[in-house]
């Protein structure tokens, strides 16, 4: 089997057959347009309702609305709801913005890198490493049929929706936050 078609079968694997079909993946009850960007698709998720807020609340949204491309790992609300209690209460308070937008901007990759990307450099490597916005490291695993990212921390989030293209980059929806 040849290294390309290698790549193929798992980015199949990572983001599932139906969400390859989907020219506008539904997220959070909401399709996803490629001709939006990461800020306007987002609004609309009502799965992304906590991380729309702490956007705001860091003064990210502009840069999320910039020209990128970014890749964003995007928290769903129950991701934060399974933060210690009042954590996303004190983190939204404006005393509070640096450490928002150092958690914030550690979802986020400078570029734009696909399901496949990570499949790939997985494959050959057992893991997979990309640097986030903020300055620390993300490490990428394959687990079961999918991928998982892990923090700083040891916490491991699941890539549960991949491959969500935007006019400046990609969304993959995960299910924990990250902690740099």
């Amino acid at each position: 089997m040849n290294a390309r078609f290698s790549a193929l079968l798992l980015s199949v694997a990572l983001v599932g057959a139906p969400a390859l079909a989907q020219k506008n993946p539904m997220v959070g009850g909401a399709a996803m347009y490629a001709n939006k960007d990461i800020v306007d698709n987002a609004v609309n998720s009502k799965d992304h309702t906590t991380l729309v807020a702490a956007v705001k609340a860091a003064g990210l949204v502009d840069t999320l609305k910039g020209s990128g491309p970014f890749t964003v790992f995007a928290p769903t609300d129950a991701a934060f709801a399974k933060l210690p209690a009042g954590t996303v209460d004190t983190l939204v308070k404006p005393e509070n913005k640096a450490t928002l937008t150092g958690i914030l901007t550690y979802h986020v990759v400078p570029g734009r890198i696909m399901a496949s990307d990570i499949a790939g450099k997985v494959a050959a490597g057992g893991t997979a490493t990309y640097p986030t916005v903020q300055g620390g490291t993300l490490t990428f695993a394959k687990a079961g049929s999918g991928y998982t990212v892990t923090d700083a921390k040891g916490n491991t989030a699941n890539i549960t929706i991949a491959d969500v293209r935007q006019k400046n980059g990609v969304i993959h929806v995960i299910d924990t936050v990250l902690m740099p």
